[in-house]
């Protein structure tokens, strides 16, 4: 399991003494401690720092022993063996006894101190010579012995430098014999007195083992004494990152106990007690982690995660708070629980989510960050792909957020990004997965499936203009997204069925200049099929006829037609071919109606000539031939005109166009000074057949132009009095034909009231129209509603009101149905005559209802409420004149006036003298009025 300790432990080896290498020199001093013999003292080593001679630790050492073994002086011997433990002290060499001599040695030595003590006189420390006798004692095995020593060296000599260790090893004989309660008080004792830093270190860290190994009772003083000797080591080692080799196992062991101690106990409660009593700690995290370590050590998962889980809840923004999360998901894999390590690894993701608590993390903790985000997110998108269709796209939801999560925070995100649309799209979340797509294919360098990752953002959109995901999207969105896709992926072979589609859909909504440029690039891209050429060939002639350039859209047709030709598109029917060879015949045709425009005669008639050649006997063929004949009409050239006229003729005798020719053929001859021909071609029949009503009305024609108007009529008349079957227009021009018969027999005073109605339904139910006839139809619709509004004007209102009133009613109602033709037929012609005729049916209705009878019957209150009554029912009607005739004033702002503005300026000015009742002189406008009423 990976160890917290974020700040590492680094032990530095802090080697203490000195190293045989700086030769310490020694000496022999005599006399020191007196002038006479009495007062002097055995022979010592004093170590000086100053070179030491030429001679080795271990001669020195062997010389000592061999006076240890000589000398028959208890003094000299104990001297000689202080000596040799002291050269043993300063040196890297072995120089000490075998085990087994030793054992001899101190027996031999205790020996001597006995004698000493026996005689009662000695030269030396009587507290160093306790001391060596307690440690004599211990190296053979008299424990007891040597801690009465030592008792009696602190009992005799309290002031001793030697007493803090015999204390101290008075405690450790008592924690060893299982008297702890005695050793925690001796420890204790060795704390509070004199005594080096470090063996009060060492006791405070005994005197916690002691209380611990008293048990519960114990814990809270132990956990307290541990934490002290702690705090040393935290305080003299930077928080533990330097710790000298001699103190690392201490060091280490307490955490351990700690841990130990508190796992016994109540865990991470007893940790937060023990640290809540010392008032807190820097290195508290250095505990929670040993403690979660020995639970997951121990096979106690939960107990671990729910140690790192305190810490992490009591010490939030700690710096230790990823390492301990990150521990979760290690304690988990350990127990083998993926699912809750899972869990642990979406806590870490979480926590750090936020931009700026991932920005404190160190690096190692934002790469495990992105581990882990990335794991989330894969296998969430994993296990939507197995799941049901209820939860697929909550699990394709999360694992687009951590993909999104993950993107900005790594240095190569393409992928993440691709997987995030991919991830959003199948969640339903269109606009994001939108986005994803474009970062990866846009917004990231290096990326090798950036293409892939474009054309995904294209098909969304394309599925959105189709309505198949739920995402705002118009099709010019689709034309900047496939643009931006072919600006950075120009040799991709998906790129010309994109084009081709665009194409398509532009002139679908007739976007012909959009619809051609995408045509055009899916044409010129290299790797387009023939299947995609073909529909831009198709959409590029289809943009072509729309924007009237009928020579490129004959090049687009027979480059379809080649295609089609060439086999390599063999699902296409022979419909296809039939279509196109009728879109090339329009192509051609229209190019001899522009020709003709233009007043180029001989490439018009050449351009309808050649129609025939592409698709012969076909109406448009047939209309190619029919109008070349005509251009050649128009131009004047009558000879060539009538030659075509005639091979038209005999070519299709029975086509409708054929009908024409006669007509034509009149007209040419005319036109040429040929007037017997003319008549000829008129009165011509078959046999003994009469002459067609065709040609009766070509001669009615011919009869009008020569002014014969007797004449005319009665043909006119015939005709008009035929079977309305008979007579009904098949085209304008019989339309326009029949009109201009019944508008002439008006004029000429022939049974006009007839025709004027004929005219105004002939004209409204006809889908065609001129201007003639809709001009001669209006006016003849507003003669009516004259008529109309007089007879309306000559109802009076009388009592009974019901019966009056629906008759008068009947009658506004006709004269505004006429009014209603005459501006649906005459637009804005008659528009001030109108309002002005409306206005007045208004006002007429207002006065006559205000000056209606009243019943006999009715009392003076009533005749007054009667005439209320009747005062609110006219004034709708009086405000509908008023503003008509209001609008006929405006005109005058445009600046058109008639007599029928004048007439309306009169009424109001009757109406509202105040306002209009003023001398002015009008201005006549010779500009026609733009605006419509």
């Amino acid at each position: 399991m990976r160890r917290l300790l974020i700040v590492p432990v680094t032990v530095a080896l802090l080697i203490s003494g000195q190293n045989l290498a700086a030769q310490e020199s020694f000496r022999v001093e005599l006399g020191r401690d007196g002038e006479t013999i009495g007062d002097m003292r055995p022979v010592f080593l004093e170590f000086k720092s100053r070179p030491m001679p030429a001679i080795s630790p271990r001669e020195v050492a062997r010389r000592y022993q061999r006076l240890f073994d000589n000398s028959d002086e208890p003094e000299v011997r104990i001297d000689a063996l202080n000596r040799l433990s002291n050269i043993q002290d300063v040196t890297d060499e072995d120089v000490s006894f075998s085990d087994e001599r030793e054992q001899r040695v101190y027996r031999q030595a205790l020996d001597s101190y006995e004698s000493i003590l026996d005689r009662g006189s000695y030269q030396g420390r009587l507290d160093e010579l306790l001391y060596q006798m307690a440690k004599a004692h211990a190296y053979t095995g008299e424990a007891e012995q040597s801690i009465d020593r030592l008792r009696q060296l602190t009992g005799l000599y309290p002031s001793s430098s030697l007493v803090p260790e015999a204390r101290f090893r008075i405690a450790e004989a008592a924690f060893s014999a299982g008297d702890f309660a005695e050793a925690e008080a001796e420890y204790a004792r060795v704390i509070s007195g004199e005594g080096a830093a470090s063996l009060k270190t060492k006791a405070r860290y005994m005197q916690g083992w002691s209380q611990y190994k008293q048990g519960p009772s114990g814990w809270d003083r132990a956990g307290e004494t541990f934490l002290a000797v702690l705090d040393r080591f935290s305080e003299e080692t930077d928080r533990f990152r330097r710790i000298p080799a001699s103190d690392a196992e201490l060091v280490d062991d307490t955490f351990r106990v700690v841990a130990l101690m508190a796992a016994e106990d109540q865990g991470a409660g007893s940790l937060a007690r023990w640290l809540g009593n010392a008032g807190g700690r820097r290195y508290d995290y250095l505990l929670y982690d040993r403690l979660a370590d020995y639970y997951a050590g121990n096979g106690r998962y939960e107990d671990s995660v729910a140690v790192n889980s305190r810490f992490v809840e009591d010490n939030r923004n700690h710096e230790a708070e990823p390492a301990f999360l990150a521990q979760n998901v290690d304690v988990w894999l350990m127990a083998g629980q993926a699912e809750r390590a899972r869990e642990a690894r979406t806590d870490y993701v979480s926590s750090f989510a936020e931009q700026e608590r991932y920005l404190e993390l160190a690096d190692s903790d934002r790469r495990r960050w992105q581990e882990f985000t990335r794991s989330l997110a894969d296998y969430h998108y994993d296990q939507a792909e197995e799941s049901t269709a209820g939860v697929q796209q909550e699990q394709f939801r999360e694992a687009a957020r951590y993909y999104r999560q993950l993107a900005p925070r790594i240095s190569a995100p393409g992928e993440v990004l691709r997987l995030s649309g991919d991830a959003f799209l199948q969640a339903g979340e269109y606009r994001e997965a939108l986005t994803g797509f474009r970062e990866a294919a846009y917004d990231t360098s290096g990326y090798q499936e950036a293409a892939d990752a474009a054309w995904a953002a294209v098909v969304l959109q394309r599925g959105a203009v189709d309505n198949r995901y739920a995402l705002a999207a118009t099709l010019d969105d689709l034309a900047s997204e496939s643009e931006r896709f072919a600006d950075a992926f120009p040799d991709d072979a998906r790129l010309p069925g994109l084009n081709a589609d665009l194409a398509n859909r532009l002139l679908a909504r007739e976007r012909h200049d959009d619809a051609l440029r995408f045509a055009r690039a899916a044409i010129a891209h290299p790797a387009a099929s023939a299947q995609e050429k073909y529909s831009a060939w198709l959409a590029s002639g289809q943009s072509f006829v729309a924007g009237e350039s009928f020579g490129l859209a004959e090049n687009a047709w027979r480059k379809s037609l080649a295609l089609l030709e060439s086999g390599e598109l063999p699902d296409r029917q022979g419909e296809d071919r039939e279509n196109l060879k009728r879109q090339l015949a329009s192509s051609i045709y229209y190019q001899g109606e522009q020709a003709a425009a233009r007043d180029k005669t001989d490439q018009a008639v050449a351009h309808y000539q050649r129609v025939e050649s592409v698709l012969p006997g076909s109406d448009v063929a047939i209309k190619g031939r029919y109008d070349a004949a005509n251009t050649l009409l128009k131009a004047r050239r009558w000879q060539s005109a009538i030659n075509e006229l005639n091979r038209f003729r005999d070519d299709y005798p029975k086509h409708e166009l054929a009908a024409n020719v006669s007509e034509k053929l009149v007209f040419a001859y005319q036109s040429s000074d040929q007037p017997v021909r003319a008549a000829d071609e008129l009165v011509a029949g078959s046999g003994d057949d009469a002459p067609s009503w065709a040609q009766r009305l070509k001669a009615a024609e011919l009869y009008h132009q020569a002014d014969a108007l007797d004449r005319r009529n009665r043909i006119y008349q015939a005709w008009l009095n035929r079977d309305e079957s008979a007579i009904a227009p098949t085209d304008s021009a019989a339309h326009i034909r029949n009109q201009t018969m019944r508008q002439r027999l008006v004029e000429a005073d022939v049974d006009q009231h007839r025709h004027r109605i004929d005219m105004v339904e002939r004209e409204l139910e006809s889908q065609w129209h001129s201007d003639d006839t809709l001009d001669w139809a209006g006016r003849a619709a507003m003669v009516l509603a004259e008529g109309e509004a007089g007879r309306f004007a000559d109802v009076p209102l009388q009592h009974p009101l019901g019966p009056s009133l629906e008759k008068k009613r009947q009658a506004l109602e006709s004269a505004r149905q006429r009014l209603s033709q005459a501006e649906q037929l005459s637009g804005e012609t008659l528009r001030s005559e109108i309002l002005y005729r409306r206005a007045e049916l208004y006002r007429v209705m207002a006065e006559d209802l205000m000056a209606s009878e009243a019943p006999a019957s009715l009392n003076e209150l009533e005749a007054s409420q009667y005439q209320m009554l009747l005062e609110e029912e006219a004034y709708p009607f009086e405000e509908k004149a008023i503003k008509l005739h209001a609008e006929n004033h405006q005109r005058l702002a445009s600046g058109e006036f008639d007599q029928w503005v004048e007439q309306s300026l009169q009424v109001l000015a009757r109406l509202f003298p105040g306002r209009y009742d003023r001398e002015v002189r009008w201005m006549t406008w010779n500009e026609e009025s733009e605006h419509g009423a």
